[in-house]
């Protein structure tokens, strides 16, 4: 650990003995228009191929938590999923290129992943027996999950000296696979075409042209296999870094609605063995770059393939397996959050989080399947932000990220606070561009209504006499435990995040503040703020 990381950690477990700053900021939003919106079920997660024996940096954190190996009956497991209603699980990663399935005429027995040396990513080919199929689609009814599952796209190819892989496509087995899970009355939300092939690749890269000509192959084969079926499943590609010529001729070669979404994946802050991966999570023009990467690729769908929306098919900021008591850990929340809302900002409509389970990144712990403090962030984010994304302007605090949406399923807007600085507290007026105004402590706006005035009207237009009614914020308040950014336990309004005695998850429980008290937020945490029946014309 390097000596700022200690420092960090030294500043925000002893705030007595660091002079905190005090600083007032006005925040506008915007609440006029609709920057973007996001899919209703915006947050995802996945679940790998990886066996125990993958191992980074000289440790092994992947233990039983694959698609093959992982505990499907967990009661916590079921729990975390369900507590979503309609987490996106997508079934994926490094190994799915080497998946066989197993149904249909098989040429090789149907056998598991095994250490191979000269094998794609140190592994030889495996299989999914059908048996465990059934099982993971009995999980997946039974929690309401929205299941993307990635095909093999190097099935039937040859690689080259390059590790380029050429040949056609041979969609045979998936064909089988596919027809086996339509028969057996399997809903899938989509199906995804290949993993981290685009560009030079990892591991593996097809070139762009074949890539969309197999999959219109695809797309001709869902429409036959689902021909008979009320809904027809999303087809998306290519599940890799975003490469804009590569891209781009994607959806030049496939055509006009071939590709329902192109998904790409971010690793952000480099490789889980630096030491330096606070620094970076902590470091607000660093956050702030993989904004050029969203941007680019909202313009390449423009140029080349309106019809397509974008995913973050996955990402979990540090790659190979994250980085241990970073990933998993209280601190980790900053880039997660932050990436939330920056994605969303920019027309993505799906985010999947590297992982559920699985790595050090996963949102459920390897062993003990209890949620992590990134599990916690992404259930209140799923709670609280709605689809419609509104623009947030912030130009005194580039430590403190603001991210707006419309309220889920009610009215009102929620602001999230993101205190990235270690020692400044900040105290937030909020006013707005619409037609109302907010105002928070004793700063007016002259020529525009309060906040307090527009929430009042609000609530007489449905009946209620405003003088009838205590008007008040809901308050979000997420600290580590101890002051330990780096903390594996996350607190909630000064409170601990533990499951139940029965293993459910805890009541995540706002605290009500009087409309016109000030908001601040600490040092290093972070705040979701709902104000309710907020007369925002977006949000009608």
């Amino acid at each position: 650990m390097d000596f700022r990381t200690l420092l960090l950690i030294f500043l925000a477990l002893c705030p007595a003995l660091s002079a905190q700053t005090v600083k007032e900021i006005v925040l506008t939003i915007d609440a006029s228009t609709k920057v973007a919106w996001t899919d209703a079920n915006y947050i995802g997660a996945t679940i790998d191929w990886w066996p125990k024996e993958k191992c980074n940096y000289n440790q092994c954190p992947w233990g039983s938590a694959s698609i093959i190996n992982l505990d499907l009956t967990h009661p916590y497991l079921e729990n975390a999923i369900r507590a979503f209603k309609g987490l996106r699980l997508r079934l994926g990663g490094s190994l799915q290129d080497q998946v066989i399935y197993g149904v249909g005429n098989l040429k090789s027995p149907c056998s598991s992943f095994t250490q191979q040396k000269d094998g794609l990513f140190g592994f030889s080919k495996g299989c999914l027996p059908m048996q465990r199929w059934d099982e993971l689609n009995n999980l997946f009814k039974k929690t309401g999950a929205l299941v993307t599952f990635g095909l093999n796209a190097l099935y039937g190819r040859q690689p080259t000296d390059r590790h380029a892989w050429v040949g056609n496509w041979d969609s045979s087995n998936a064909l089988d696979f596919i027809k086996y899970t339509v028969a057996k009355g399997y809903q899938i939300n989509s199906w995804e075409f290949g993993n981290e092939l685009s560009g030079s690749g990892i591991g593996a890269s097809v070139d762009a042209a074949q890539y969309g000509k197999d999959v219109i192959q695809l797309h001709n084969l869902l429409n036959q296999v689902y021909q008979n079926t009320p809904v027809r499943p999303l087809l998306l590609a290519p599940g890799g870094f975003y490469d804009p010529g590569w891209f781009g001729k994607l959806l030049q070669v496939s055509g006009r609605g071939t590709v329902n979404v192109l998904t790409h994946h971010i690793y952000n802050l480099g490789p889980g063995s630096d030491s330096k991966l606070v620094d970076k999570i902590l470091n607000p023009e660093y956050l702030s770059r993989t904004e050029g990467t969203f941007s680019s690729l909202t313009q390449t769908i423009l140029r080349n393939g309106p019809w397509a929306s974008a995913w973050v098919g996955e990402s979990g900021g540090a790659f190979n397996s994250g980085g241990p008591d970073v990933s998993n850990a209280f601190v980790d929340s900053f880039w997660y959050l932050d990436q939330l809302g920056m994605a969303a900002k920019h027309h993505t409509k799906v985010y999947c989080r590297q992982t559920l389970i699985g790595g050090n990144y996963g949102l459920l712990d390897t062993d003990t399947f209890v949620p992590n403090p990134d599990y916690y962030s992404a259930l209140l984010w799923n709670r609280l932000m709605g689809k419609v994304v509104l623009r947030v302007v912030n130009s005194a605090a580039p430590h403190l990220r603001t991210y707006a949406h419309c309220t889920k399923d009610r009215a009102g807007v929620t602001l999230l606070l993101i205190n990235l600085s270690t020692q400044i507290q900040y105290k937030v007026n909020i006013h707005s561009t619409a037609e109302t105004s907010l105002q928070v402590g004793e700063k007016k706006v002259h020529n525009k209504k309060s906040f307090a005035r527009s929430i009042k009207e609000s609530v007489s237009w449905v009946g209620t006499k405003s003088s009838d009614v205590t008007l008040s914020r809901e308050e979000y308040h997420l600290t580590p435990e101890g002051g330990n950014i780096k903390s594996r336990t996350m607190l909630l309004n000064g409170k601990l995040l533990r499951l139940t005695e029965t293993g459910d998850i805890p009541s995540l429980s706002p605290v009500l503040a009087n409309l016109n008290s000030p908001i601040s937020i600490e040092p290093l945490s972070i705040k979701f703020i709902v104000f309710p029946n907020f007369n925002s014309p977006s949000c009608r």
